[in-house]
């Protein structure tokens, strides 16, 4: 019990001397940078309402769906220990095979050009 309470204490100083200390070492002169509102890489003092390509939420939805290709085929390994293996390779090529027809559909409309 002596010992706990020995962590617990030097747990504590030491959690109140760092507290303590970050107050002192940061340098504490604002200036205009400093101060200004950051959003992203747009300079605040311009018009918040500047055109996004719709490209880019393009080529971030396609990147979501083929993320969630692995996170669907991640238990494979795992399934390939159940009484049938067969079913579990079946889902998971179905699964790769209508992704990859996917892929191609877009590839073949032009979806995955960046430039216009």
């Amino acid at each position: 019990m002596n010992l706990i309470a020995v962590v617990v204490t030097v747990a504590t100083l030491l959690t109140l001397l760092l507290a303590l200390v970050s107050f002192w070492i940061p340098q504490m002169t604002p200036d205009y940078v400093k101060l200004s509102p950051y959003e992203c890489g747009f300079d605040p003092s311009n018009s918040a309402r500047l055109p996004f390509s719709l490209r880019f939420f393009l080529v971030a939805i396609l990147f979501l769906l083929f993320d969630l290709e692995i996170a669907l085929l991640l238990p494979l390994p795992w399934g390939d220990q159940l009484t049938s293996p067969v079913l579990t390779l079946f889902w998971a090529t179905t699964i790769l095979i209508l992704l990859t027809l996917g892929l191609i559909h877009e590839w073949l409309q032009g979806g995955l050009e960046w430039a216009e």
